[in-house]
C-alpha cells in the first residue's frame, strides 16, 4: 500500500495560477521576492509526493543552496530522508527530489524525470536544456518550470517569448515584485527611489531590457554561415585558440579572412594535453590555417611551444588586464558591423549574449568576462580569431602541410 503524503502550502494568487495551469512548459519571468523559489520548491515535493523524480537545477553549486535549503527543511518535516552530501531528499513513498548544478551541462544526463526546476534561468547555459535535461523529460513526459529574473534577451528571453505563443504545451508569465501580496508597497517604492531605473525594471518589474549594457549587439544578423563551408582554396585562413583543460573548455575558432566568414569550431574539455595538440593539429592541417592566434596564460603557454614544435604557424597573445579590453572591442565592433558571419551553435551563441562589460570603481577601466558559473571559451576563441584575421600577417609555406 503505497503512502499518502501530504504537502501544506499557501500560495499567494500568482503561485496557484501557476501551479493550476496545465501547460508541460511553464515560464516565469518573475521579480525579486515575487515567491519563485517558494512555488519552485512545493511544485517539486508535490511531485516527488505521488512517486515522481523531481530536480531543482542551479546555475552553480552554490546558488543550488536558495533550493535546497527549503527542501531539507521542509522534507524533514513531512519524514523524508535527507542525504545532504547528495543534496537529495527521498520521502517514504519512493519520490525524490535532488538539487543539482548546470556548471557542467554534461553532468546533467542520463536520469529520467517528472519534473525540472531550472532555477535563475537565465544564467544557466542554454545547453543544459537542450542536450542534458530536455532528454530525460522524454520517457515519462515530465514538465519544465523555468523561473528567473530577466537577464536581457538572451535564450531564457526566447522561451518566454515561445510561451506567449499558441502553443497549448507552452505557457509565460511575466511576474513583477509587486503580485506578491506579502511584499510591503512602500518596500518596493524604496528599491525604486534607490537603484537605477535599467536595474529596477529589471529586478522588479521582471522588464527584459534589451541588452542594456551587454557586449555584443547584432549578434541575430551574424550567425548564420554554413556548417558545411564551400572549400577556400587559395585564401587566408586564420584561427584563434583559447585552451583548458578541467572546468573549462579549450574552444578553436578557424575563419576565412578573405571572405570574412568562420568556416570551423571545436569545443571539449577533460581531455590530456597531448592529444589536445594532436586535436587542433589535425584541424589546422584539415583547413590548410596560415596564421593561428593562441593564447598563452597559465597552461597555455606550453601548449603554444608544443604547437610550434610541430611546425604550426602560430602566434602568441598574452591575455592580461590591458590586453584584453581591446581584443574583446574589437570582436564587438565585428557584430556591430555585421563584418563576419559566424556558424551557429546554443553553446558558442548562448556566451556571447551573456558575456559581460564592467566598469573598475578604482580604474575606470572597463573590465569584461562570462557570468559567475559560466564559460567564455568561445568567446576568446573567436575574438583570437578575427584578430588574426585582421592583422595582415603573411605566412611562408608551412612544411607541415607538404
Amino acid at each position: 500500500m503505497q503512502t499518502t503524503i501530504t504537502i501544506e502550502a499557501k500560495p499567494h494568487p500568482g503561485q496557484a495560477a501557476v501551479h493550476d495551469h496545465p501547460a508541460r512548459f511553464k515560464v516565469l519571468a518573475a521579480g525579486r521576492r515575487w515567491g519563485k523559489t517558494r512555488l519552485g520548491v512545493h511544485e517539486c515535493l508535490d511531485v516527488a509526493a505521488n512517486g515522481g523524480r523531481a530536480w531543482w537545477v542551479a546555475p552553480n553549486y552554490k546558488m543550488g543552496e536558495v533550493g535546497w535549503r527549503p527542501l531539507r527543511r521542509m522534507g524533514s518535516k513531512i519524514g523524508a530522508e535527507v542525504r545532504k552530501v547528495d543534496r537529495q531528499i527521498i520521502l517514504p513513498n519512493g519520490g525524490d527530489v535532488t538539487v543539482r548544478s548546470a556548471d557542467d551541462p554534461d553532468s546533467l544526463r542520463g536520469e529520467g524525470l517528472d519534473l525540472v526546476v531550472m532555477d535563475e534561468c537565465a544564467f544557466i547555459q542554454e545547453a543544459a536544456w537542450t542536450e542534458a535535461l530536455r532528454p530525460a523529460l522524454s520517457d515519462r513526459l515530465g514538465g519544465v518550470i523555468f523561473i528567473s529574473t530577466p537577464k536581457g534577451r538572451n535564450w531564457f528571453w526566447r522561451l518566454w517569448q515561445r510561451g506567449t505563443g499558441d502553443d497549448p504545451n507552452w505557457k509565460s508569465w511575466r511576474l513583477p515584485t509587486s503580485d506578491n501580496p506579502y511584499i510591503e508597497a512602500s518596500e518596493i517604492e524604496a528599491a525604486r527611489l534607490t537603484l537605477p531605473e535599467l536595474t529596477f525594471e529589471q529586478e522588479y518589474l521582471a522588464v527584459f531590457l534589451e541588452n542594456e549594457g551587454a557586449v555584443f549587439r547584432n549578434i541575430g544578423a551574424c550567425v548564420g554561415a554554413p556548417l558545411i563551408p564551400e572549400p577556400h582554396e587559395g585564401h587566408r585562413i586564420v584561427a584563434g585558440v583559447d585552451w583548458a583543460k578541467q572546468q573549462d573548455y579549450t574552444a578553436i575558432s578557424i575563419g576565412c579572412a578573405d571572405c570574412r566568414v568562420e568556416i570551423a569550431k571545436d569545443r571539449f574539455n577533460k581531455i590530456d594535453y597531448h592529444y589536445q595538440y594532436k586535436r587542433l593539429a589535425s584541424l589546422f592541417h584539415q583547413w590548410h590555417v596560415d596564421n593561428g592566434l593562441i593564447e598563452v596564460n597559465s597552461i597555455g603557454a606550453p601548449g603554444f611551444e608544443a604547437l610550434q614544435r610541430e611546425g604550426l604557424p602560430v602566434m602568441a597573445f598574452d591575455t592580461t588586464s590591458s590586453s584584453k579590453p581591446p581584443l574583446i572591442e574589437n570582436l564587438a565592433l565585428t557584430f556591430e558591423r555585421a563584418e563576419w558571419q559566424f556558424q551557429a551553435d546554443p553553446i558558442w551563441t548562448g556566451e556571447l549574449e551573456a558575456y559581460e562589460r564592467k566598469v573598475s570603481p578604482i580604474t575606470g577601466r572597463s573590465q569584461y568576462s562570462a557570468p559567475d558559473g559560466m564559460h567564455d571559451d568561445t568567446v576568446i576563441a573567436r575574438a583570437l580569431m578575427v584578430k588574426c584575421g585582421s592583422s595582415g600577417t603573411i605566412t611562408m609555406p608551412n612544411p607541415f602541410y607538404n
